[in-house]
């Protein structure tokens, strides 16, 4: 009998990894809310004009989903799970004290500090990302039903701390914001290294997670390596006054090389090789997703500080806020969102998982259709009722519960098992090139703070206001959403796996 209460029960390793991931969570996002405000604040931040912070930004967030690859790959050879997380953590930390000495120097210095900053949370987050959720798994026997429950309480654990940071962090000058941050990753930190040994253990008193191994010398100039090529290339433009970005070359490189690299292998048979095409080509539509998506701290961050109207009963919101919007409705929506699946799934109604996607993409684009109203014919020094950004945010994370976790949940199905981690891989490659796009698109936003001199092209398509720059995504989104609806027959029948999609008998 007591056994069985186990089993129907939750391991308190669960909350345990929860709590530390909230932390991490609070000082990421906590930090995110502000970084672009603090980069073009012309008072106490660092003075940089809109374009040049939107691609700091996007490098910024193009590269925390790029180095899971090399942490991951170095977790499992050598570090394992928890040394893994407490090297990630203290990196992190140590990332987020450089951004309030940065902040606290301000335009004289403080860009040098910022990039020793955004350095080591680059490279923290890669050590650190891809160890959490893989001990969730591991706490459990193969095949337990417990564990998607346990994924989606995780996944609520990870929106609360999304949700409370940017209200914290937001609600002071820019260093107590950086240095809240980091604080709270070291309350995150400190908690897993105390409580490591009683709670991450299975139900049959095993300790979970891959050993430790040796480091080499080898490994450990990797590490240090890695941490110098990532300083140089956030450096490059400054130190060589260049506008080549090498980032994007990176990334985007990486992006065409990874399926000549993954179909190169004689070993795949045709039904495979069907499945990662399948995977590839919706990576390509998720870049535009997110790259829509992710202007939330960048291009929509900067339209709430000065074109939304913020003021409540005399105080005036910090825009900073907008950032719990999002979290909020996740934590409120993905309930509604599972039961309407469910719902249509008995009625043999429920889409397959590229309509489900395409569905999202839809929504993005809507999202941005309800800004461009509100914008529409908007004269210099006006502003818009925040209701209108509240309501594109909510559209947005009806369109993320479509896309975010269908994608995750596609590819560990599609993915054969010997390159499932490859490919997951591959898949965050794509959120990879999405946050870089967002960034050059961000870049795109009309110049100057009433958001209307300077006008800007993208592929021709000339941009004097923000009507015209929300349009962009309009056409951007929907264009791709009505793209991948068309395909999406054709995927379905190279997926294979009418025994994982198909309908109720």
């Amino acid at each position: 009998m007591e056994n069985n209460a186990v089993k129907t029960g939750h391991p308190k390793g669960l909350y345990f990894l929860l709590f530390t991931e909230m932390w991490e969570r609070f000082s990421y996002y906590g930090m995110r809310a502000i970084f672009i405000l603090f980069m073009t604040d012309k008072t106490i931040g660092l003075s940089m004009k809109d374009a040049d912070a939107s691609e700091i930004y996007g490098s910024y967030t193009g590269l925390v989903y790029l180095t899971p690859l090399l942490g991951g790959y170095l977790c499992d050879k050598f570090l394992g799970n928890r040394r893994s997380i407490v090297i990630g953590g203290l990196l992190m930390a140590i990332g987020q004290f450089f951004m309030f000495f940065s902040a606290s120097v301000g335009a004289n210095g403080g860009v040098s500090l910022m990039w020793m900053g955004l350095t080591a949370i680059i490279i923290g987050n890669g050590f650190f990302k891809p160890n959490i959720s893989t001990m969730v798994g591991q706490l459990y026997p193969a095949n337990d039903r417990r564990i998607d429950s346990a994924f989606t309480i995780f996944y609520m654990g990870i929106n609360l701390g999304a949700f409370f940071s940017p209200l914290v962090c937001g609600s002071m000058d820019f260093k107590w914001g950086f240095l809240a941050a980091g604080v709270g990753m070291l309350i995150g930190l400190v908690a897993f290294v105390v409580g490591q040994k009683k709670y991450l253990i299975s139900e049959d008193g095993k300790a979970i997670g891959l050993p430790v191994k040796k480091l080499d010398v080898k490994n450990i100039a990797m590490i240090i390596g890695s941490i110098a090529i990532i300083f140089f290339m956030l450096n490059f433009k400054q130190m060589f006054k260049s506008d080549v970005d090498i980032i994007s070359y990176l990334i985007y490189g990486a992006m065409v090389a990874m399926p000549v690299l993954i179909f190169s292998d004689k070993s795949l048979t045709k039904i495979e090789t069907q499945r990662i095409t399948v995977i590839f080509i919706l990576a390509f539509f998720v870049i535009f997703c997110w790259g829509a998506f992710e202007q939330a701290g960048a291009s929509l961050t900067l339209f709430a500080d000065r074109q939304t109207e913020r003021t409540i009963f005399g105080w005036e919101m910090p825009a900073s806020y907008f950032q719990s919007v999002n979290p909020l409705a996740v934590i409120a929506l993905a309930p509604i969102m599972t039961i309407v699946w469910g719902f249509l799934y008995v009625r043999k109604l429920e889409p397959s998982s590229p309509k489900k996607m395409a569905i999202g993409l839809g929504l993005v684009a809507l999202g941005y259709v309800v800004i461009a109203i509100a914008v529409k014919g908007l004269g210099v020094g006006e502003k818009v009722s925040m209701w209108w950004l509240i309501g594109l945010y909510i559209i947005h994370t009806i369109g993320e519960l479509c896309l975010s976790p269908i994608g995750l949940s596609m590819v560990s199905k599609l993915a054969p098992l010997r390159l499932s981690s490859l490919m997951m891989g591959t898949w965050f490659l794509a959120n990879a090139a999405a946050n870089k796009f967002a960034g050059t698109l961000s870049a795109l936003i009309p110049g100057g703070e009433d958001g209307t001199g300077g006008a800007t092209s993208f592929l021709g398509f000339q941009i004097t206001n923000l009507y015209e720059f929300f349009i962009l995504f309009i056409i951007m989104s929907g264009a791709a959403a009505a793209i991948l609806f068309v395909l999406s027959s054709w995927l379905e029948k190279r997926m294979h796996n009418d025994h994982i999609e198909g309908q109720p008998e």
